[in-house]
């Protein structure tokens, strides 16, 4: 079994719950480093790249700004290289991450998670710019839901197939589990990395384990944040917290 030279894991839900570090996930990360490249990769709309870097230091996480790749990363990149002129659902917080993006006359409904906008009006503007103005619909990710502090939200997911119900289209979506979402974060490693010697640690089932899999990324699935009974059932590899990931990643006992 080839040993892992790199490592991609989530933010929240596995290193963190809103402004609270899973216990003992700071040193644990710190030892990690010693074994192996690291990057952080999220789905995370609601937070720009320079606030998520705050959240984890407030957290009390040493992690340098550049190390944290997001769907929005991915997003903004997607939009250039198409000449997407969005009408934006993101959250006011995450739109530093799209400056200087033209929204005149837009093509292409940009949808993240977005609980304020997620209203009849907005909604229905959504809906006329893609039925009957062909504009593209771009999921910057279709999570099912989400853990907060007082519990499981709503992910973006549902209000993605509503669109994509009511518009009869299907949304190109950027962030996990997209093989180029895997794929561009393993690209910004300075050494070259393949799928065989990564592994992906994260809370969710399917976007960070099954969809590291099936790129043939090995993951390890960690029993906080979003995990529920049954979600260990699906994959190989199941930790107790990010700290015994860590462990299983040092002692090379991540199966493929």
């Amino acid at each position: 079994m080839s040993k892992i030279s790199a490592v991609l894991i989530d933010l929240s839900g596995t290193l963190h719950i809103e402004d609270l570090a899973i216990p003992g996930a700071q040193a644990a990360l710190e030892l990690l480093r010693q074994h192996a490249q690291v990057k952080f990769v999220t789905n995370t709309t609601k937070e720009s790249q320079s606030l998520l870097h705050k959240r984890m230091i407030k957290c009390g996480f040493k992690i340098e700004k550049n190390e944290i790749f997001t769907s929005l990363n991915a997003a903004r990149d997607l939009i250039v290289r198409n000449q997407y002129r969005p009408f934006f659902m993101v959250d006011d917080r995450a739109m530093e991450d799209f400056e200087g993006i033209s929204t005149d006359d837009p093509n292409a409904v940009v949808i993240g998670l977005a609980p304020e906008k997620f209203n009849d009006a907005t909604m229905t503007q959504a809906f006329r710019l893609i039925k009957e103005k062909n504009a593209s619909l771009i999921a910057i990710n279709k999570g099912r839901y989400h853990q907060q502090k007082d519990g499981l939200h709503l992910g973006p997911g549902a209000y993605v197939a509503g669109l994509e119900y009511a518009a009869g289209v299907e949304a190109t979506v950027v962030g996990k589990p997209n093989k180029l979402f895997f794929e561009s974060a393993l690209k910004t490693f300075q050494d070259d990395v393949d799928f065989s010697t990564a592994v992906m640690i994260g809370d969710d089932v399917n976007d960070d384990a099954l969809g590291a899999n099936k790129v043939g990324m090995r993951s390890i699935l960690v029993k906080t944040g979003k995990f529920r009974d049954g979600d260990e059932s699906k994959v190989k590899n199941v930790a107790d917290s990010f700290v015994e990931a860590v462990d299983m990643i040092i002692q090379n006992r991540v199966n493929m």
